[in-house]
């Protein structure tokens, strides 16, 4: 198997020697950037398996390097995980929003990163793997093809990162049975991921803006965690 390619767009140096030693003992292939401007030019002549992406950059912003890189059909398919310094839900939900595959708040342990990044190629993996016996569910206005790798909303398609996608495939697969976190961060992510609960909550809320009113479909069971109700 190819080495994989890990795009590193982060305009601290110190920062950029941290994930490049840490990096470099999983034999990836590391391409580092300084600015949003320099990251997209070499996403285009190198294509990458993952992007590691700072939010605050010089020139152009991460939140526009995303948008750019999600715009691009070519490139739209590169797992990004976002790192930011800011915490701030509003910040975390844009980027999800935007397609953000993950996200790391300052300061982060470069082993949890590295744990990430290797749930984001494994993802990656899978979904190039020949689709199981049955690959289309539908629940009212929700429809997703996993082997298409397409979701749709009345018909029209829907901008969904690979988590969210993954967490939309799980739930529809599986209507009306309750999930606790835990579980949904297993089933999406693997047993492994080191993920916060908090965390799961924000990518179900970022997934049930993009699905507008049908939404609602996602439930909170309290005290343990979520369902898909079926119609």
């Amino acid at each position: 198997m190819a080495k994989a390619v890990i795009l590193i767009i982060e305009d601290e140096d110190d920062i950029q020697e941290m994930l490049s030693l840490a990096m470099a003992k999983e034999n990836w292939s590391l391409h580092v950037a300084k600015t949003g401007e320099e990251g997209l030019a070499m996403l285009k002549q190198h294509p990458a398996d993952c992007v590691i992406l700072d939010i605050m950059l010089p020139g152009i912003d991460g939140f526009k390097v995303l948008k750019k890189i999600k715009g691009e059909p070519d490139m739209k398919g590169v797992p990004v995980i976002m790192t930011t310094a800011r915490g701030e839900e509003a910040d975390i939900v844009t980027g999800l929003e935007l397609g953000a595959d993950d996200y790391v708040v300052k300061p982060y342990s470069p082993k949890v990163l590295t744990a990430r990044v290797r749930a984001a190629l494994r993802r990656r993996e899978e979904a190039a793997e020949a689709p199981k016996e049955r690959t289309c569910w539908r629940q009212g206005r929700i429809s997703l093809d996993s082997a298409k790798h397409e979701a749709a909303l009345d018909e029209k398609p829907l901008n969904l990162s690979a988590t969210e996608f993954a967490l939309l495939q799980h739930f529809l697969s599986r209507p009306d049975l309750v999930f606790s976190r835990n579980q949904i961060i297993a089933a999406v992510h693997g047993s492994d991921y080191p993920v916060t609960d908090r965390s799961v909550d924000v990518q179900i809320l970022g997934l049930r803006k993009k699905l507008g009113s049908a939404g609602d479909l996602i439930e909170t069971v309290r005290g343990i965690g979520y369902r898909l109700k079926s119609l």
